[in-house]
C-alpha cells in the first residue's frame, strides 16, 4: 500500500474500499464492540494495531460532548488510551512518511491501511455506544433531557458504507499549525480528526466574521478554497474566535454547521496556544484525519 505525498494544491483518485459497519445500523453494542476490537484470544498479524480498550474501558463509558457555540462540533476527551496512543503511532512510524524533514503530510485514497480501518470503527463504537453530555444539565448519565439530546453524526452518515474512504496525516513541528479553513467540498459531511503526541489549541471562526486580506503563513493546509479566497485567521482578532483545546487521544467530530459554515485552525504561533493564561509547551504533533469523499453518480 502506498501513500500519497501531496502539496495543499494537489489531488488524487480515490479507490473505494468496502468497510461495512451494520447493515442497516441494526447491529447491537455487544456486536460493534467485537467487531471494533474483535475478540479477546485473537492473534494480531504483524504489524497490526491492536486498539484494545485499557482495563476498565469498557464500563467507562467516554463522553461526547457538543462544543458550545458550535453546532455539529462535537469532543470525546480521552478517546484513545495512552496504550492505543503509543500503538497507533508505532503504526504510524512504521508506514515511514515522516522519515525524511520535507515530508511532514501523506494521505491515503480508498486503499486504508488496517490501523486506519480500526480507526474508524473505534469512531462508529463512539458514536453508537458512548455517553452523551447533556447540554442543559450538564450530565451523561441519570439525564432527564433524553429526548433533548444531539448525536454527532445522523443515521445516514453514521450508517453509510463506508464511513470514511480518505485518510491524511500531517506532522506539525513546534511552531507549526494549519491555516483558516473549511475542508474541500469533495468531501461528504462528517469529519473526524484524532490528536496526537502535543497538546494545541484549535480556533473556530464563523465564516461571516472572516474579511479578506493577507496571506496564510500556517502550513501545511491540505485545502486551497481559504487561499483562493484569501480567508485568514490574520483578519480576525482573537475575542471572534471559539478556542477548543486538544489533548494527546482527544477526537474532534465536525458535521453540518461545523463541517461547512466554521473555519478551524491551529496557529502555534507565539502567543495563540494560551489556556488559562499559560503558555502550552509544544513538541511534535500528529493529526489524523478521516473523511469520505463525495460519491459520483
Amino acid at each position: 500500500m502506498k501513500a500519497v505525498f501531496v502539496d495543499s494544491d494537489n489531488q488524487a483518485e480515490s479507490n473505494r474500499v468496502n468497510f461495512s459497519p451494520a447493515e442497516g445500523g441494526s447491529e447491537d453494542k455487544e456486536d460493534l464492540t467485537r467487531a471494533v476490537f474483535g475478540d479477546s484470544d485473537s492473534e494480531d498479524e504483524s504489524n497490526s494495531v491492536n486498539f484494545s480498550p485499557a482495563e476498565g474501558d469498557s464500563e467507562d463509558k467516554k463522553v461526547l460532548e457538543e462544543v458550545k457555540g458550535i453546532s455539529g462540533l462535537w469532543l470525546c476527551r480521552n478517546f484513545l488510551s495512552p496504550k492505543q496512543q503509543d500503538e497507533l503511532l508505532t503504526a504510524i512510524e512504521y508506514e515511514g512518511w515522516f522519515k525524511e524533514s520535507s515530508q511532514n503530510q501523506a494521505m491515503r485514497f480508498g486503499d486504508l491501511p488496517e490501523w486506519a480501518l480500526k480507526l474508524c470503527g473505534l469512531v462508529q463504537h463512539a458514536i453508537c455506544c458512548y455517553d452523551v453530555m447533556c447540554p442543559i444539565c450538564n450530565r451523561s448519565t441519570a439525564c432527564p433531557h433524553e429526548d433533548q439530546k444531539n448525536s454527532p453524526f445522523p443515521p445516514e452518515l453514521l450508517w453509510r458504507e463506508p464511513l470514511f474512504d480518505q485518510m491524511i496525516a500531517n506532522s506539525y513541528q513546534p511552531g507549526e499549525g494549519i491555516c483558516a479553513h473549511v475542508d474541500l467540498l469533495q468531501f461528504e459531511d462528517g469529519i473526524a480528526i484524532v490528536s496526537l503526541e502535543s497538546s494545541c489549541i484549535m480556533h473556530f471562526t464563523h465564516q461571516s466574521a472572516i474579511t479578506k486580506g493577507a496571506q496564510c503563513t500556517q502550513q501545511p493546509c491540505d485545502t486551497i478554497q481559504n487561499l483562493l479566497e484569501n480567508k485568514t485567521d490574520h483578519n480576525t482578532d482573537l475575542a471572534s474566535k471559539i478556542p477548543v483545546l486538544l489533548i494527546p487521544g482527544d477526537l474532534i467530530l465536525m458535521s453540518k454547521e461545523a463541517r461547512y459554515n466554521w473555519l478551524h485552525e491551529i496557529n502555534r504561533k507565539a502567543g495563540y496556544q494560551i489556556w488559562n493564561g499559560e503558555e502550552i509547551p509544544q513538541s511534535r504533533r500528529i493529526s489524523i484525519t478521516l473523511r469520505r469523499l463525495c460519491q459520483t453518480k
